[in-house]
């Protein structure tokens, strides 16, 4: 139960980044701490204390075993996560080149 309530904290400090940081690259660590909490709750949720893995055998007795649909969404999260990621740091570089300043309050006051 406490690494539910960690992993909910995460989610917490990175919601609480998002809101209120104004700087782009302080905005999209914190969005990457919020997806990897999301993560994480995915596979403490797939967790089984003693459980096997999930690959069957002739001969052996079928137990208790993890279940490895959430460890395969986690991975392709992690792929969306990357590209989301990059999309943004590219979309901060060119915000960067155009306005001199990654503070999103200059940016709105400079936009006219």
């Amino acid at each position: 139960m406490i690494l539910y309530l960690l992993c909910f904290i995460l989610l917490l400090i990175g919601l609480y980044g998002v809101i209120t940081k104004r700087d782009l690259i302080k905005i999209i660590l914190s969005l990457a701490i919020m997806e990897y909490a999301a993560n994480l709750f995915l596979v403490l949720f797939a967790y089984r204390k003693g459980g096997t893995y999930p690959i069957l055998e002739e001969g052996r007795e079928i137990a208790m075993m993890v279940d490895p649909l959430p460890q395969a969404l986690v991975l392709t999260s992690i792929v969306i996560e990357l590209g989301i990621t990059a999309m943004l740091v590219a979309l901060a570089v060119r915000l960067y080149q155009k306005y001199n300043t990654f503070d999103i309050t200059k940016i709105r006051r400079l936009a006219g």
